[in-house]
């Protein structure tokens, strides 16, 4: 087992409404992410992906407020900072973050390196505008991003171009741990492989120690990430290795995930799609008992009644479901 550089203990976030309701969007959620290793999360929208990206900055507004867990970045525990240290000391430093709809998050009145000169002197005042360039300059070189982007408004970049400007900035400062949400959303095909021949790049230049990659494609994880994590209503259904969960999920919502989606890895094509009947529950009154039983091909009564652990297989895989691995895999073998 390598180091461990982002570690997550039972971090639960709510929003609170304007009628005072609370919304648990993360559920006592446990993560460990090795140097080196990259993390995809998935799940269909609504589920707390983003909110999890949003919670593991340690910069909380409202409606989103921190309740309990621990956030620990290469051995420092950044819950309970204040705001303001956070971000100064934490943000772009330590972890960074490439938000959904990252091709509107650049100012359309400044040029790409004065918008790099804010985020630096945010957090070194002293630092002058030649030494920036010249650490921009080499940034983006490294990337494979030409020098004359610095001196452009976004406006004149395409979207794909953007879109990697966007992340060449989020990894100025070399933070340890970035994470992108849905970075190749909005994309065509073509830039699409650009960017995450990007996130690769990132990984193997040594610009930053681990990667979190959130999407609802799974399939796309399997390329991109080394393991994945998928989730529903806020909790984490199973963890594991990427081709492990890809091609042989356990969880019954993994499984079911899966076969929504056209995958076109050779062993899965021409799979018959199927589709997840119901809604997620609402986070405002959860279920006591499992969150997708009431989605569930392979409920048991018992699934609705308590609360459902999480079962260990092996050395790096969990899921969360009252079935054993040898009566999940029963199961699914009946159901074919």
């Amino acid at each position: 087992m390598g180091k461990v550089i982002l570690e997550v203990n039972e971090l639960t976030t709510k929003y609170i409404t304007r009628f005072g309701e609370d919304v648990y969007a993360v559920d006592h959620v446990s993560l460990k992410v090795e140097e080196g290793k990259s993390l995809g999360i998935a799940g269909e929208s609504g589920c707390g992906k983003s909110t999890l990206a949003l919670s593991l900055m340690g910069y909380y507004f409202p409606p989103l407020h921190y309740t309990s867990g621990e956030i620990i970045i290469d051995g420092h525990n950044i819950t309970g900072m204040k705001p303001d240290d956070v971000r100064k000391s934490i943000l772009g430093t330590e972890i960074a973050y490439i938000p959904q709809a990252a091709m509107n998050a650049l100012n359309p009145t400044q040029k790409v390196i004065n918008i790099i000169e804010d985020v630096v002197q945010a957090h070194d005042p002293s630092k002058k505008k030649k030494d920036i360039y010249d650490l921009a300059r080499a940034g983006f070189e490294k990337l494979g991003l030409p020098a004359d982007v610095l001196q452009r408004y976004p406006v004149e970049l395409s979207g794909g171009m953007k879109q990697r400007t966007v992340i060449a900035i989020s990894v100025i400062l070399g933070p340890k741990v970035l994470i992108a949400d849905e970075p190749s959303s909005a994309l065509d095909v073509t830039s699409q492989k650009m960017v995450i021949k990007m996130l690769r790049n990132l990984m193997d230049n040594g610009m930053i120690k681990a990667m979190i990659f959130i999407t609802h494609e799974l399939p796309l994880l399997y390329n991109v990430t080394t393991d994945i994590m998928v989730m529903y209503a806020g909790q984490i259904v199973e963890k594991g290795a990427a081709k492990e969960t890809v091609f042989d999920p356990l969880h019954p919502y993994a499984k079911g995930l899966m076969g929504s989606i056209i995958v076109p890895e050779a062993g899965l094509r021409g799979v018959k799609l199927t589709a997840i009947p119901g809604v997620p529950p609402n986070l405002k009154k959860p279920p006591s008992g499992c969150r997708f039983a009431e989605r569930c091909k392979y409920v048991h009564p018992e699934c609705k009644a308590s609360s459902v652990g999480v079962t260990t297989v092996g050395d790096n895989r969990t899921y969360r479901c009252i079935l054993s691995e040898k009566e999940l895999r029963e199961v699914y073998k009946n159901a074919n």
